[in-house]
């Protein structure tokens, strides 16, 4: 399952996706996970519409986006794209909580981590 995480710093979810610089993405196999690459998401797109592509281009294929905020245009064109919206908790939620609580959820996952799974 791989992972995108809008992030200022890699290690807390603190950027709106529609304003994000760079993305983080990581993996998770079973129990552990790992960092595979930061990717910069930083060109000036005035077309909101080709801007909001843009972005998802950039998500390189994740399962799911883990952001601080996102407008619901975004949220639906990204779900389009087979990856799976999530806002932080707050903007003090850590990347490296984020994917121990999706470790765990996979225990009992919800309909929507079972989709991506199955894949």
């Amino acid at each position: 399952m791989k992972i995108a995480f809008a992030s200022k710093d890699n290690i807390y979810i603190n950027e709106h996706f529609g304003w994000c610089k760079k993305f983080f993405i990581y993996e998770i196999n079973n129990n552990s996970y790992k960092f595979i690459k930061a990717i910069n998401s930083k060109d000036k797109i005035d077309n909101e519409l080709d801007k909001l592509s843009y972005k998802i281009q950039c998500l390189d294929n994740s399962d799911i986006l883990y952001v601080e905020q996102i407008g619901p245009k975004a949220s639906l064109l990204v779900k389009d794209s087979k990856i799976f919206p999530i806002k932080a908790a707050n903007e003090n939620e850590k990347i490296e909580d984020a994917l121990n609580k999706l470790i765990k959820m996979q225990e009992n996952p919800p309909i929507w981590m079972r989709r991506i799974i199955a894949k």
